[in-house]
């Protein structure tokens, strides 16, 4: 993936080591499905994980919520920023090429399929 010199990868703090690698692969096999369902569209965290899937109990992605419950004023909203690092640095390290763009408040990606 390439990424824009004011672009950065954060590590997201405070989960447990099987929070983090659990996450990361729930990540992965929403950005797998989104690429084989929707190739050519661009998609962000907000796309994967939010609307429809904005319950995040029982998966994963429940434990960055947890990490700003109580702490945060708005949870939801630093539960999903924490998320979006999380996506970011999943992409980054995958084996697939993805392109990416800044969208309005959110980081957007597009994976770059091979000719066939």
């Amino acid at each position: 993936m390439s990424l824009t010199p004011h672009s950065d990868l954060r590590n997201v703090s405070g989960l447990t080591e099987l929070e983090s690698i659990s996450i990361r692969i729930f990540l992965q096999g929403a950005v797998y499905c989104w690429c084989k369902n929707r190739r050519d569209e661009w998609f962000s965290l907000r796309d994967l994980m939010g609307g429809d899937n904005f319950y995040w109990e029982g998966t994963p992605l429940f434990a960055l919520y947890r990490k700003h419950e109580g702490v945060s004023a708005d949870p939801v909203k630093s539960a999903g920023q924490d998320g979006g690092w999380m996506l970011k640095q999943m992409i980054s390290e995958d084996a697939r090429v993805f392109e990416t763009r800044e969208g309005p408040m959110i980081r957007e990606y597009r994976w770059i399929s091979e000719s066939v």
